[in-house]
């Protein structure tokens, strides 16, 4: 399964559009216009899935400086500042990385 079997390819390539310049990556804008906020619990789980790169069961910072890439090859690496960000959002329980349940809470709340 790929990320396009769950959300629009339209709605990604716009997503990544709207944060092509360094410093411009707002999770949740990026999550509203993906269409990633309009999925069930189930969908958001298989994107983590398809989104944790090692399979670990987590998304750690060096995996979510390249989150954009996955879902386009050619899309910018998010900045130092954006991946701290972005990671600082969604670690609910502050051990560095995020859970499939952390980007649920994130990007519902």
């Amino acid at each position: 399964m790929s990320l396009t079997d769950i959300l629009s390819p339209s709605d990604i390539a716009a997503a990544l559009r709207d944060c092509q310049a360094p410093d411009s990556f707002s999770p949740k804008k990026f999550f509203q216009i993906s269409g990633m906020s309009k999925k069930s619990s189930s969908q958001l789980k298989e994107i983590f899935r398809i989104l944790d790169n090692d399979q670990s069961g987590f998304i750690e910072e060096d995996e979510l400086k390249y989150f954009l890439q996955r879902f386009e090859c050619g899309a910018r690496v998010l900045t130092n500042s954006e991946t701290k960000t972005f990671l600082a959002a969604a670690d609910h329980d502050g051990d560095g990385k995020i859970g499939a349940e952390g980007i649920n809470l994130f990007i519902y709340r």
